[in-house]
């Protein structure tokens, strides 16, 4: 059986991620971004992978990729906007991680954002 979980970046931070994507018109026509204009990678896992450490480590790493993507870089000279990235991918990382909810992956989460 497959599973998905969605990374999706919260709404304030989807109003950033949508300007750093050019999309700077449709939010100041809208006023707000609606929630299918909220930046979003679906990860797909199975039970499988969450039964050893190992295969939850995995899952954690393609977590964090798909986190990458949905809230894209910012220019190096903008540290307030890297800022913002960083913030952005911990917070879908994290969302990701409590919807899935397993231990497994819980711990690996928990070592990695340790380390950061």
């Amino acid at each position: 059986m497959s599973n998905l979980v969605t990374v999706r970046v919260a709404r304030p931070r989807a109003k950033f991620g949508l300007i750093l994507l050019g999309s700077i018109a449709g939010l100041i026509g809208t006023g707000a971004a609606s929630a299918q204009d909220v930046p979003s990678v679906t990860v797909k896992y199975s039970e499988q992978n969450l039964a050893t450490d190992a295969g939850a480590n995995e899952l954690y790493h393609r977590i964090v990729r798909a986190a990458k993507q949905a809230c894209p870089e910012a220019s190096i000279r903008d540290l307030k906007a890297v800022r913002e990235v960083e913030a952005c991918r911990n917070q879908a990382i994290a969302r990701a991680v409590n919807k899935i909810d397993n231990s497994r992956l819980a711990a690996a989460y928990a070592t990695h954002s340790k380390n950061s």
